[in-house]
């Protein structure tokens, strides 16, 4: 399965639903993958492939709720719309929380879906660039000394130079000096980025972090 255009993927039990929604999809010139369960989706589907996921909440077998659950404890970001025939609202609290970027109810209209996916589909991007992101400041940290490690892990909790100087028994310069080479290394900006940078380290993989805030502009 390419990995380059963007793939919405359908799942949905109901063969006439999952046609006309392949041929909505396909009528708007995106690619599309469709599925009669959420196992056989699972069994397919390769994480770095770009897209969104439409699929009914209440199927045989794997619900759709279900298969958020698994795609939560797998990692996976791939954007959720799911869709029902149940218009209750504890239904869509309860999709929501398991993690599903949007809740359409049938019937919808075709237009409705094709917003809801085109936004899927810029979510996905958004989602990937940032972990991309997160993988670069990754290493950078991957990349720092012990020490400096050290000075890292007290300076994101907000201490003095003179409170980290007492606490690992190193003179204030010298803390001065592991202080400067932490944020060179991390290429941050300000003590504020580079708290954000550890605190989106430290999400599950399953929760997208949040963009990067650019830094001030260099001189």
């Amino acid at each position: 399965m390419s990995t380059q255009a963007p793939v919405v993927f359908i799942i949905d039990d109901d063969p006439l639903l999952r046609s006309l929604i392949e041929s909505l999809i396909t009528a708007s010139g995106r690619p599309v993958a469709s599925f009669e369960a959420a196992a056989e989706f699972l069994l397919a589907y390769n994480p770095q492939q770009r897209g969104c996921l439409v699929s009914d909440i209440c199927m045989p077998g794997m619900s759709g709720l279900d298969l958020q659950d698994e795609l939560n404890r797998l990692g996976v970001t791939l954007p959720v719309i799911f869709i029902s025939a149940r218009g209750d609202v504890p239904t869509a609290v309860t999709a929501m929380k398991h993690g599903a970027f949007d809740f359409l109810l049938k019937p919808f209209a075709h237009e409705e879906l094709l917003q809801r996916v085109q936004a899927a589909l810029t979510r996905d991007a958004e989602i990937r660039s940032s972990l991309v992101q997160m993988d670069q400041v990754r290493a950078r940290r991957e990349s720092l000394t012990p020490r400096e490690l050290d000075v890292l892990a007290l300076l994101v909790k907000g201490k003095s130079n003179k409170v980290m100087g007492a606490e690992l028994a190193l003179s204030i310069r010298t803390v001065e000096l592991h202080r400067a080479r932490v944020m060179e290394k991390m290429d941050a900006k300000s003590v504020a980025q580079l708290v954000r940078m550890v605190m989106d380290l430290e999400q599950p993989r399953s929760v997208a972090p949040r963009p990067l805030p650019p830094g001030p502009a260099r001189a």
